[in-house]
């Protein structure tokens, strides 16, 4: 699943690159939006718990490709700011929402048919398209990611390095 260390990678990436402008966004909440990169791909946990095995166990319709939607990912990124302490909710929100769009611009970039999806639905059952760079299983995706989260780090690390020689020759 190249796709979905990607997804981890590229988010950490915004995550760490917006903490330079954002001083709320800490490592924790870095962590918060790599895992809301993930999200909508629980929709892939069909392959394993089929929608007919958790129907008879609830005894509702049920189907796990609305996770995969920005209705499914708001949904999402409301229960879970609803577990956090109030004083972390608006920034758990905003980093799960990083992550769960940062995934679906890349998906956006996948090879139709994968790249096809109602992605707006509630609002939209129209499949937006791209023309498509990669498939979910391309190798190649990897090492991209991987170059951009280590530039982003490589950026804050030296930053940060900056800011404390900076206090050490004025102190």
């Amino acid at each position: 699943m190249p796709d979905a260390l990607t997804h981890v990678l590229i988010a950490y990436a915004l995550a760490t690159a917006l903490s330079l402008r954002y001083e709320w966004i800490t490592p924790r909440l870095t962590t918060v939006a790599m895992a809301g990169a993930m999200i909508p791909d629980l929709a892939k946990l069909g392959r394993v718990i089929s929608p007919e095995t958790v129907e008879a166990v609830l005894g509702v319709p049920f189907s796990w490709q609305p996770i995969h939607t920005v209705g499914g990912g708001t949904l999402a990124i409301l229960v879970a700011s609803l577990v956090v302490r109030p004083a972390y909710r608006r920034p758990v929100a905003l980093s799960l929402t990083l992550g769960i769009g940062s995934h679906f611009v890349l998906d956006m970039f996948l090879i139709p048919p994968a790249g096809t999806f109602p992605y707006l639905w509630p609002l939209t059952d129209a499949e937006i398209a791209l023309p498509g760079l990669y498939k979910s299983g391309d190798g190649w995706i990897v090492p991209i990611g991987i170059a951009v989260a280590l530039g982003v780090q490589s950026v804050v690390r030296r930053r940060s390095l900056e800011a404390e020689s900076a206090v050490r020759t004025d102190g």
